[in-house]
């Protein structure tokens, strides 16, 4: 297997076409806005040229790992994939609809993954008519770094398309861990919550975003506060994915806090709109 189609060239997408082709797959970005698709692989461009000057690629490299990205306005453009990975906006409708039309578009044995965060597998497996070939494949971000993949089984995924994603995340040089299709799996479902208490501390003057996050780094070792990792995820994201915890499981422990409702209605999205619980204009 060695062609795939990635769906969606926005942070998660972009990252997702430059692992597959800097591990020599033949890659067709798909999105279907043509500025998304100059941006992704500008993105590309600049992260590779990153790694180029850490030492961890070749000069030559950059060249070789773009020839293998070709790009598309038409999720028809997937027709050739052996694999298809989708990693379009976290909106169920949406996702819904991609993946009724790449399972016309697509071979019949071609295996479906998305790179949800939270929605349902088992859900996004029934808009198909082959659920058993559905699975979730949650990179996380940055994809071209982070080890982690979960590999997520739906209530119909069979035991081969589960083999196949867990052998191919580990070609990729990945860490694959099974989970079962639940609200937010396993990562989002542990971090979310935690974002959403520190929203809470800074909503309730407890203390300022700086100091919440200070006081996760180094009394908790964390890598990076919650607060500036949720705007690298995006405020937007993180409250889609607390509203399909709350939904999905009905507790109101996974209630969004006010707060970043109000943050996400004024535009404030974090660093992909400039501002969020920090100032990223400069």
């Amino acid at each position: 297997m060695t062609q795939v189609a990635v769906i969606g060239a926005g942070t998660m997408g972009n990252g997702i076409a430059h692992l597959f082709a800097q591990h020599a797959w033949e890659v067709t970005l798909i999105d279907v806005r043509a500025p998304a698709l100059e941006q992704g692989l500008k993105t590309i461009r600049s992260n590779l040229d990153r790694q180029v000057k850490k030492g961890t690629l070749s000069a030559e490299a950059p060249a070789q790992v773009l020839s293998r990205i070709a790009t598309a306005e038409s999720l028809e453009a997937a027709a050739g994939a052996e694999l298809v990975v989708e990693a379009a906006t976290e909106n169920q409708t949406l996702k819904f609809e991609i993946f009724k039309t790449l399972d016309r578009v697509c071979a019949p044995g071609v295996i479906l993954a998305s790179n949800t965060s939270s929605i349902s597998i088992t859900a996004i497996a029934a808009s198909t008519g082959r659920p058993g070939q559905v699975v979730g494949m949650h990179f996380m971000n940055p994809v071209p770094v982070m080890q982690l993949v979960e590999i997520i089984r739906g209530h119909a995924t069979s035991d081969d398309a589960t083999a196949r994603v867990v052998e191919i995340a580990r070609a990729l040089g990945k860490t694959p861990v099974e989970v079962n299709d639940y609200p937010g799996f396993v990562a989002n479902r542990l971090l979310l919550p935690m974002i959403n208490e520190a929203v809470y501390c800074v909503m309730e003057g407890v203390a300022t975003p700086e100091a919440v996050d200070t006081v996760m780094k180094l009394g908790l070792n964390h890598p990076m506060g919650p607060l500036a990792l949720a705007d690298l995820i995006g405020l937007d994201v993180c409250l889609a994915i607390l509203e399909v915890l709350h939904q999905g499981l009905g507790d109101p422990k996974y209630r969004a806090c006010p707060l970043l409702r109000r943050m996400v209605a004024a535009g404030h999205l974090g660093r992909k709109s400039g501002r969020g619980f920090y100032d990223y204009a400069k």
